[in-house]
């Protein structure tokens, strides 16, 4: 066979498979709204860090819209927010750490939200979230790091948001 002939040969397959593959799955939407981040109970120590924290659970929230069906938007407004562990201080130039105990220092964040499909409202509500047993239960393989029993917590409560009937 000629090398102009395998490869039109090929180019033909490569447009049949992609004619035949299924339809990438379209995801709905998250809109993150934070109201007067500067009075919440701890987002992190200054406004470097507060800033850093906030964008970088947006983006972890408006990931999650992929959960949702094509069409829906999750609005989030986040009114409290408080990180797993405690600030304290450490070293010779008592820089902050974030100490985690597994007492009374668990995530918790308080949001009002609003699930829609184009004008029909979904869901709507307040929650407030939080997880106790935040160092009792296992992390997956992918969540680690930054923010990671803040981030497990949002996941379970997208999650159950997504799977509850809707009217």
């Amino acid at each position: 066979m000629s090398r102009p002939v395998a490869l039109a040969g090929a180019a033909a397959l490569l447009l049949v498979a992609l004619a035949t593959a299924p339809a990438a799955h379209a995801a709905g939407q998250v809109q993150v709204k934070w109201i007067d981040p500067d009075k919440f109970a701890d987002a992190g120590r200054g406004a470097f860090e507060r800033e850093r924290t906030l964008d970088a659970l947006a983006e972890h929230l408006k990931g999650l819209g992929r959960q949702l069906p094509d069409g829906q938007t999750l609005s989030i407004e986040v009114t409290d927010l408080e990180l797993a562990g405690e600030l304290e201080p450490f070293g010779r130039f008592h820089q902050d750490v974030r100490v985690l105990r597994g007492r009374a220092d668990w995530p918790r964040i308080s949001l009002r939200y609003s699930l829609t499909d184009g004008t029909r409202t979904l869901a709507r509500g307040d929650a407030d979230l939080s997880d106790p047993n935040y160092l009792y239960r296992s992390l997956r393989s992918t969540r680690t790091g930054a923010l990671a029993y803040e981030k497990r917590m949002l996941d379970d409560w997208v999650a159950t948001l997504v799977a509850a009937p809707k009217p």
